[in-house]
């Protein structure tokens, strides 16, 4: 990510949890969980280090986090529900999707929401979309905003103790940024092989049917 580009996310998020306070984690947290990609590694540390500086306790900040999860993963949800089925019916052939795949993540997603969201909410940038496909698949609601709660607790305390043992490093130390390059560097090669493997074995499949 390009060093200003964060630079300006550092500004926005401190500035938002500075005049918001706990309601500040939870909106930015609500914008993460709702397919719009700000860093839950910038904003929870924030978090964190003010903690550190005694303006917030350690537990409430992560609640915060996990709360505004919820709520921005419920926008992403409906959305999914309501026209996620019928959109990718109509114009899925353009990412290679048909009703087949949209059967098989229902199933999917009935046998192993659960588990699904749980550890989706403890990767990056994956945390961001999964409430997206969950709605699609209309997992049911209660099970969906109970595993966001579970998994995104976790994380948003991880963070927030990172940010917390930086302390006034946060600002300054350039350690944080370098292991924030490299974590989503590893995410976003996974999700580039997941993308490969799948646009791989659609048009495989799509060629022994017209063979067939």
């Amino acid at each position: 990510m390009n060093e200003r580009i964060i630079a300006f996310l550092v500004h926005f998020v401190t500035h938002v949890i500075d005049l918001g306070g706990y309601t500040g984690i939870a909106v930015l947290m609500g914008i993460e969980s709702a397919c719009i990609p700000l860093p839950s590694e910038i904003i929870m540390p924030f978090a964190g280090y003010l903690a550190y500086m005694g303006r917030f306790s350690l537990i409430l900040a992560a609640t915060a986090g996990a709360v505004g999860c919820n709520v921005g993963s419920a926008l992403a949800y409906w959305i999914g529900a309501k026209g996620g089925r019928p959109l990718v019916e109509r114009y899925g052939k353009w990412v290679l999707m048909n009703h087949r795949d949209l059967d098989r993540m229902t199933i999917f997603f009935n046998k192993y929401g659960s588990i699904t969201v749980l550890l989706a909410r403890l990767l990056p940038v994956v945390r961001t979309f999964i409430a997206f496909p969950a709605g699609i698949a209309k997992m049911p609601q209660f099970r969906f905003h109970l595993y966001t709660f579970l998994g995104s607790w976790p994380w948003c305390f991880a963070l927030a103790y990172a940010g917390m043992q930086l302390g006034e490093r946060w600002h300054t130390d350039p350690r944080f940024y370098a292991a924030f390059h490299r974590f989503h560097l590893v995410v976003e090669l996974a999700l580039v092989a997941g993308i490969v493997w799948f646009v791989w074995s659609h048009v495989k499949r799509g060629r022994q049917m017209n063979e067939a």
